[in-house]
């Protein structure tokens, strides 16, 4: 005996331009079918929160799966899965496509080389695909735009759920965002962990989809805007604060990557906040407003 519920969309070209879009969702869980063999020509994500089951791919490899885990699919990829006959299982399931799904690949959260993944817990992603099943109701006019704002809260559920990833963050990427301001090469910063350069390029491209290079860089970056926008600071001074001596080089390197000049972004962005300017950062839930005060 099982019990299932789906609904599947029709997204407009114009969606498409969003990046992600929702073609379809579903809950199911008992003793279902088997599905396929079968080829699809779009992704999805198969949550399974509770019981058992296997899947096998092109290489006719079977695997198990036990819950929580999560299932890819990806587009042009033979697959054949079910929950064991005798328990079944739990299951939800999001068809989505779009041009960033070959983003998300490329940072690792869509991962076509491992389709079966451990999950630590399941309560993130399935608060997503819950806020897809509710925007399913008919006749919402906001359909293909909250199930596709909906699909990139999945794939970041799915990320940091990963059994292979602490839910703190990984030590290395915490260590390497406390030193990020300090002038150290990539291969000092890989000597602290006692690493290779390789062993730590490896470690970040897992956590963070970059190399260690481009994850210290969006670290330095991030920081310099905020002293732009919110200090008096001369910008050779704001360079050495976030780790170049050189003021010239961190001047081109800010150029490139920002698209303007460190004295333009001040003069776009800047707050001169002396005094009010806070680290903590304010409860989402409750925002400061002008009757409160936080610091």
């Amino acid at each position: 005996m099982y019990h299932t519920w789906m609904r599947y969309f029709t997204p407009r070209p114009v969606h498409h331009r969003l990046g992600l879009v929702c073609l379809g969702v579903g809950l199911q869980h008992g003793q279902l079918p088997t599905v396929g063999p079968r080829t699809l020509d779009h992704h999805v994500a198969v949550v399974i929160s509770a019981g058992s089951g296997w899947y096998r791919g092109a290489d006719g490899r079977r695997t198990s799966v036990t819950a929580p885990a999560l299932i890819w699919l990806t587009p042009g990829v033979p697959h054949h899965y079910g929950p064991d006959p005798a328990t079944g299982w739990d299951e939800s399931f999001v068809d989505f496509t779009g041009p960033a799904t070959a983003t998300y690949t490329e940072l690792g959260y869509i991962e076509p080389d491992r389709p079966v993944v451990p999950l630590a817990d399941t309560a993130g992603a399935r608060a997503a695909v819950g806020r897809i099943t509710r925007a399913a109701r008919r006749g919402n006019p906001l359909l293909e735009v909250e199930t596709g704002a909906a699909v990139h809260e999945l794939l970041v559920a799915l990320r940091r759920a990963r059994a292979d990833t602490n839910a703190d963050g990984d030590p290395v990427l915490t260590a390497l965002a406390r030193d990020a301001f300090q002038p150290l090469s990539v291969t000092e910063h890989a000597a602290r962990h006692g690493m290779t350069p390789a062993e730590l390029r490896t470690v970040v491209r897992r956590g963070a989809g970059c190399s260690p290079k481009d994850y210290l860089l969006g670290i330095r970056l991030g920081h310099a805007k905020e002293l732009l926008a919110t200090t008096d600071l001369p910008v050779a001074a704001v360079s050495r604060r976030v780790g170049y001596e050189d003021p010239a080089y961190f001047s081109r390197l800010f150029t490139r990557r920002v698209g303007l000049a460190p004295i333009r972004f001040r003069e776009q962005q800047g707050r001169n906040v002396p005094g009010g300017w806070s680290n903590r950062v304010p409860d989402p839930e409750h925002p400061p407003t002008i009757a409160g005060t936080w610091t």
